[in-house]
């Protein structure tokens, strides 16, 4: 664990603390008002720190999480996003208070000058009420500004992370197989079983996969956050899960293990072993920078995958040459890779056309929001590519949302999801 991250992130928040605290004693000077929000901001920083001296002491999040420690968490999550845009607004409105309380004092210094017992229109000053006016008008404006975020991310926590959502998209190539035209592929990306609290839930979403029919189920990585028995309570419903063509997938940054301490006699690579047993069970055939063809009416496209390849320190293990080695130039491929950011770093630059990647790992950063024409995520600040469709020249990459969720056990815009992709012959 990195103590000085965390102290650093400990003054910080204290800061905030402190700056909300000062807002709601302005805007509420007295009365059961007062002592309401005040009970209300010291029950937000109880939970937070409920929260945080949890993740301490347990060293690291659970093999499998329960409800209590995703409301928990999500709550204090919660409690530190709104506290968090509190204290921007707070402040913001103090600025500009002060900036107003400070343009007056100069108005009424020249005007001393004359006569020191008035102010605007000759009136007698009364420079305090309207500054106690102001100071409770901008404390009160903070938290109503705070209070749409608290209540979508508290929405998120007990809603969002379940509401899955099928994401239908068709794309058309000028030289797909014809006899592939209308191929439905199922993608499914970052499950990260060990997340998950309400197993009928889970199971609910996997419904959506089958009825779409799929000829093709692809899972484009992240099984689990950490250890390989995360995923053992859904072996049984991701192994009814069918496409006609079969089933495929590739491994993310979290199937290797590489967040978790091990005891004695484990360890990073048995752990990936079991897992890609798991990944045998439930019938996925695993493309460790290896591909198949598959066949059609005589005609053939390729499909290939590749281990996690990922901007540092993610892992860097996918091998693109090897998982194309043997096919033509000519071929139609179709790859799987985790990381979006290898699309633009490594496969695109190849030469070779790979005509559709399917990549996850973003989550869209669990949040944002998707209203057409507006689309935004603070995943974008670090993934120029990091949800939906994008197109360069004949190549696509479409970015998955991803089944689950990890770190804020909640969903806020950016919904769980379930791509359905049908590929068509025809003008780009």
């Amino acid at each position: 664990m990195d103590y000085l991250a965390l102290l650093v992130f400990a003054l910080f928040w204290l800061f905030i603390e402190g700056v909300v605290f000062r807002g709601l004693r302005s805007a509420y000077p007295e009365g059961w008002s007062r002592r309401l929000a005040l009970g209300f901001w010291a029950f937000g920083l109880l939970v937070v720190l409920f929260f945080i001296t949890a993740a301490v002491v347990m060293g690291g999040p659970p093999v499998r999480a329960t409800p209590i420690q995703n409301l928990v968490a999500g709550v204090a999550f919660t409690f530190l996003i709104a506290k968090f845009i509190y204290a921007i607004a707070f402040a913001f409105g103090e600025g500009i208070r002060l900036l107003v309380r400070w343009r007056r004092w100069r108005a009424e210094s020249r005007r001393s000058a004359t006569d020191p017992e008035l102010t605007d229109h000759g009136q007698p000053a009364e420079p305090e009420a309207r500054d106690l006016s102001r100071r409770r008008f901008v404390g009160r404006m903070a938290l109503g500004i705070a209070a749409f975020p608290f209540v979508a991310f508290l929405h998120g926590v007990v809603r969002g992370r379940y509401r899955f959502e099928v994401q239908r998209i068709r794309i058309a190539f000028p030289d797909l197989p014809p006899a592939f035209d209308g191929l439905v592929i199922v993608q499914l990306s970052d499950f990260h079983a060990g997340s998950f609290d309400d197993p009928e839930a889970v199971q609910a979403g996997l419904e959506l996969v089958q009825q779409e029919d799929p000829d093709l189920l692809l899972f484009s990585g992240d099984m689990i956050n950490d250890r390989a028995e995360e995923v053992e309570p859904f072996k049984a419903a991701l192994g009814k899960l069918q496409g006609r063509m079969g089933k495929f997938a590739s491994l993310g940054n979290h199937d290797y293990g590489g967040y978790s301490s091990y005891t004695e006699g484990e360890g990073k690579i048995p752990n990936l072993d079991r897992l890609k047993a798991h990944h045998a069970d439930m019938g996925f055939q695993l493309l460790n920078n290896a591909h198949v063809r598959l066949e059609r009416e005589g005609q053939s496209i390729v499909l290939a995958g590749v281990e996690n390849w990922g901007h540092r320190p993610f892992p860097q293990l996918g091998d693109l040459d090897a998982a194309l080695a043997g096919t033509a130039e000519d071929d139609f491929v179709v790859l799987l890779s985790h990381d979006p950011t290898h699309w633009d770093d490594k496969v695109r630059p190849n030469g070779r056309t790979v005509h559709l990647t399917l990549s996850g790992h973003t989550h869209g950063a669990q949040m944002g929001v998707e209203v057409p024409p507006l689309r935004f995520s603070p995943s974008q600040f670090v993934y120029p590519r990091w949800a939906g469709l994008y197109r360069e020249g004949r190549e696509h990459l479409y970015v998955n949302r991803g089944f689950g969720y990890i770190g804020f056990p909640g969903r806020v815009g950016i919904w769980p999801e379930v791509a359905r992709i049908e590929l068509v012959r025809g003008e780009a």
